[in-house]
């Protein structure tokens, strides 16, 4: 975690709408005079969350996790997402939301998180770098069960062309998993409307993952798979062999174009796992590369 610095809280009583947040974001970044010149000093706070059976039956079925027992690795980042883009969308931010590219994820869970547990959540912004194609910033996210930080995470964003303040320290490179090779583990059949199943079940509403006429408009050829639902569907296929209390770091490579079909190459060393996704045609191209160590 970050040092401790003073911050303004803004405390939600109820789960944020993403779809106005969007287009409020959008339409923001269409006005002159935007965002600000440094990270706001400002902390989104949600508390007592309560996991709806329903929303985690419909994640597990759209990342292939199996059901029942503890919640899935990646699942408290679709709780805390939506105050990611609060904070996003705010016109104070000094990037903006639409185009962010995700870089890279790192969720550490510190032990199994229940369905029954009830969850206060919080999120800021970290880290507002340079790098080599504009600028970086992270969102860290925690959940908590009382004061016990049971799970944590850190997404990291790059905004194309957008510039950092000049004063701030440079950004470190990311620490990319290796990439296993070998014989797929499993080969998916990632269909058309992936992206809009998985914005059903996540919430996570940006327009390049929903329509091949959406993401067209952001630059891509057709839609493209979030990057967290290809996460979460790689790590389900270890479900049952990694531990409680682990940590998945991730790299977002090349986009997942929708649809597409993928190979998932895993490796194991000792306690620890390596993972890859990439193109079943074309092995040279990787989608994501991941590494699951224990806490």
């Amino acid at each position: 975690m970050t040092a401790s610095v003073d911050r303004k809280v803004t405390e939600l009583d109820g789960p944020p709408s993403l779809g106005p947040l969007y287009a409020r974001a959008a339409a923001g970044a269409a006005l002159p005079g935007g965002g600000g010149r440094d990270l706001p000093a400002r902390e989104i706070v949600r508390r007592g969350v309560s996991v709806e059976q329903e929303h985690l039956a419909d994640y597990a079925l759209a990342c292939g996790f199996g059901i029942g027992g503890a919640l899935p690795l990646t699942y408290p980042h679709v709780l805390a997402f939506p105050l990611q883009v609060v904070l996003m969308a705010d016109r104070s931010f000094p990037l903006p939301l639409p185009g962010l590219v995700h870089l890279a994820n790192r969720i550490t869970a510190h032990r199994a998180v229940t369905p029954d547990e009830t969850l206060d959540l919080r999120v800021h912004a970290d880290r507002f770098v340079a790098h080599p194609k504009g600028a970086q910033v992270d969102l860290v996210a925690e959940a908590r069960v009382g004061e016990e930080l049971v799970w944590e995470g850190r997404s990291t964003y790059l905004a194309r062309g957008a510039e950092a303040p000049a004063d701030n320290p440079p950004g470190t490179d990311i620490a990319e998993p290796s990439t296993p090779t070998g014989t797929g583990a499993a080969t998916w059949k990632v269909a058309g409307d992936t992206g809009r199943r998985y914005a059903a079940a996540s919430g996570d509403v940006n327009p390049i993952h929903l329509h091949p006429l959406t993401a067209k408009a952001m630059g891509f050829p057709r839609a493209i798979a979030h990057g967290m639902w290809t996460a979460a569907r790689a790590v389900a296929a270890l479900q049952g062999r990694i531990p409680d209390a682990a940590t998945y770091d991730v790299v977002f490579r090349k986009p997942l174009l929708l649809p597409s079909t993928v190979e998932l190459v895993t490796e194991r060393s000792g306690p620890d796992w390596s993972l890859a996704v990439r193109s079943a045609r074309k092995p040279d191209k990787v989608h994501l590369t991941g590494r699951v160590t224990p806490a």
